[in-house]
């Protein structure tokens, strides 16, 4: 449903255009609802549910509450195997052998405790098939009935709906800048794009699409409505169309299998190829790279049925190996390899961007007299690239001055690795002078303010969203790398998952770590309680969906906190119907059932390639949290993976995360200082209209004022 999709995504509420009439009951109801589950709606949205007639009131009611409730994860049962959690969580040992004695007293024998240890520890038993473990013993109403109500406190979310314009008008309106965006988008986004694209295909399109990843899906739905295709100006272009419309991977991160084309798609994708390379032949270097994906492609299309595409062709010879053509970067790796360190970035300034995430390397291997060759090729590249690489080697610089503990990779998948530093540092007064040249075009194009700029200090860490694969889809989440204050005395994760056709055995975990990033404890299926740190017990199956929980108090001996989420049998985080984490935070004093949505602080999908999760990091400061950010996925063992046997890789990660300095919004709000009126938002309501930048937008801005909030600001991005 397209309006439930809006809701979700820029938290407005599509005006109905049903019969008006009387909805003012309607509108009482669902602002008592909304407060149930932390949200409420602004006083435009409920003026106008209580114009509309009682039956479309309802059903746009009833919409709103189903989209608010998913975003938050209210829209499952959430029960703990434990039905007193957090308290009445019993020691671990003692559990295992209550669990132990129960299979024995089943068979009609009898055992003393010795008896029981001596049988664990000889390996004669396996502790998950024990009687009752792992499985809920008591129903969801069982779980509430059990627990108090939850008593509301000044700091619980509540988290404002806003009225929006007709669903046709938001929708164009949320096509017009995914497809328009300026940094590739995630899983969750290009799903969007793609529906609304069908949606918005009679509407005004994009002036460009700079992205190609974009591109490619905004193709693949105009080929199989039979509409000209836009913006095809390489060789992978039409890959990553072949991709899209077989419902493949358009990043070409993992192979495609691709569906039969009807013969007017082959027709236009192979007219596209011959166009292309037709135009410039150079473009065929690129084939190599994708040579089995383009013999796999060439199945499918048939290109020697085509003899007035010769250039078309050439690409499938290029892929098998009858013709060869040297790529770009090729010739300019065989240029590095005989040291001529110039000539290459000579050859790369046809390609700014490839030169821009080439330079860091051509200056570490340049002589002297070289460097200066390659600072003017990269100085005379930046006018012509995308201002995303601009700010990805603003960022990459910032952190070159010393090696950093611990180099981390983090592919297109999340999946991320560490490695030694072994690059020797880029001189400072290098440094000082690339980053001067890059603040300064990336200043000259950012958009001129007509109004002061209002910014609230809390968006001021967010990272800049320069990759859609660097966050997840989901509530409050943020990308990788940005942090954010967090109030309350009690964090409780979550995580919930529901398997699609076998059983699936996921385990949230804690580690903790101290200062020195040294392991500082755990708390797991393996062990139920530490330092007040408590689990909610262990479910091994998830056939109807299970929840588990771990409650993290602010007396914690730790410095840092790692929530994640371990596969230990079963389906991946890709192959599950649904998989998801959270955290709330608690006073001690509310009490209430372990999920409440109210208290819901962020909640992103588990959705990468790898068998462990580390969705963010928890920093103690004093007497409150500090969240950063991970997104990041081990790659792990295929089974029983578990928390002790993963300490170091994941200290490791994080403290090269941690250590990581991040662009933020707050390098953007200084670039404009010097060319517009820039305010810190202090809760008060301007005279007149602004552009206001936050992480929420405050109700009642001034007519003629722009809001850029965290699903707009990827759209500051400078182009």
């Amino acid at each position: 449903m397209r309006e439930k999709l809006l809701i979700q995504k820029t938290l407005r509420v599509p005006a109905s255009t049903g019969e008006a009439g009387d909805g003012t009951p309607v509108a009482r109801q669902l602002d008592a609802v909304l407060l149930d589950v932390g949200f409420s709606a602004s006083r435009a949205l409920l003026e106008h549910i209580g114009a509309l007639a009682p039956g479309p009131a309802s059903d746009l009611a009833a919409t709103v509450v189903s989209a608010v409730r998913e975003l938050v994860g209210d829209h499952v049962r959430h029960n703990a195997y434990f039905i007193g959690f957090p308290h009445d969580v019993p020691d671990t040992v003692e559990f295992w052998m209550e669990r132990l004695r129960a299979a024995v007293l089943t068979g009609g024998g009898t055992a003393t405790d010795a008896q029981l240890r001596d049988t664990v520890v000889s390996g004669g038993v396996n502790l998950l098939d024990l009687p009752a473990y792992g499985t809920y013993q008591h129903t969801y109403a069982e779980l509430l009935a059990a627990h108090d109500t939850l008593i509301t406190a000044a700091g619980d979310r509540v988290t404002l709906l806003r009225l929006g314009d007709t669903t046709e008008v938001e929708s164009a309106r949320l096509y017009l800048a995914l497809a328009g965006s300026p940094t590739p988008h995630g899983e969750a986004d290009l799903a969007i794009l793609s529906e609304l694209a069908v949606a918005c295909m009679d509407d005004p399109q994009p002036d460009g699409i700079p992205v190609r990843e974009n591109r490619a899906v905004v193709n693949g739905i105009r080929l199989v409505l039979g509409r000209p295709l836009v913006g095809v100006d390489t060789t992978t272009d039409v890959l990553r169309l072949a991709c899209q419309v077989s419902g493949g991977d358009v990043s070409l991160t993992t192979p495609t299998r691709f569906r039969a084309f009807p013969r007017r798609e082959r027709r236009v994708l192979l007219a596209a190829l011959n166009e292309v390379v037709g135009a410039n032949p150079d473009k065929l270097g690129d084939v190599a790279r994708y040579a089995e994906r383009w013999k796999r492609l060439g199945e499918r299309l048939h290109p020697h049925e085509h003899a007035q595409w010769p250039y078309a062709q050439a690409v499938f010879s290029v892929a098998r190996g009858e013709r060869r053509v040297r790529s770009l970067a090729g010739r300019a790796e065989e240029a590095v390899r005989a040291g001529a360190v110039g000539p290459a970035a000579a050859v790369l300034s046809t390609a700014p961007g490839l030169l821009l995430r080439s330079a860091d390397r051509l200056l570490r291997l340049a002589s002297a007299s070289e460097q200066t060759a390659v600072v003017d090729a990269v100085t005379a590249a930046l006018g012509s690239a995308s201002g995303r690489v601009l700010c990805s080697l603003r960022e990459h610089v910032d952190n070159r001055l010393a090696p950093a503990s611990a180099r981390m990779f983090v592919g297109r998948s999340r999946r991320a690795w560490t490695g030694r530093d072994e690059r020797p540092p880029l001189p400072a007064g290098l440094v000082a002078e690339l980053s001067a040249l890059l603040d300064a075009e990336i200043s000259a194009r950012l958009p001129e303010l007509e109004r002061p700029l209002v910014v609230d200090p809390e968006v001021l860490d967010v990272a800049l969203p320069l990759s859609g694969k660097a966050t997840e889809g989901g509530f409050a989440v943020l990308p990788r790398g940005s942090r954010a204050s967090v109030s309350g005395d009690l964090l409780r994760f979550f995580t919930y998952w529901r398997q699609t056709r076998r059983r699936t055995d996921y385990d949230l975990s804690v580690l903790l770590l101290d200062e020195e990033f040294h392991s500082a404890g755990q708390v797991s299926w393996t062990n139920y309680r530490h330092e007040g740190v408590v689990h909610s017990g262990d479910i091994t199956d998830a056939a109807n969906g299970a929840t588990e929980f771990i409650d993290v108090p602010g007396t914690i001996g730790g410095t840092y906190v790692i929530p994640q989420v371990h596969i230990y049998a079963g389906e991946s985080f890709d192959e599950v119907a649904e998989s998801m984490f959270g955290y709330q935070t608690r006073a001690p004093e509310q009490r209430g059932a372990p999920f409440d949505a109210r208290t819901v602080r962020a909640r992103s999908q588990l959705r990468g390639q790898g068998r462990i999760a580390l969705p963010l990091v928890f920093a103690r400061e004093e007497h409150r949290w500090r969240a950063t950010w991970l997104h990041l996925y081990l790659r792990g063992r295929p089974s029983f993976n578990r928390v002790e046997e993963n300490t170091f890789t994941t200290a490791d990660q994080v403290r090269a995360l941690l250590q990581r300095r991040y662009l933020t919004m707050s390098y953007l709000v200084e670039r404009w200082r010097g060319r517009a009126e820039v305010v810190t938002w202090d809760g008060r309501l301007p005279d007149g209209p602004v552009t206001f930048i936050g992480v929420e937008a405050p109700d009642d801005l001034p007519e003629g004022s722009e809001a850029y909030t965290l699903d707009r600001l990827a759209e500051l991005i400078p182009r």
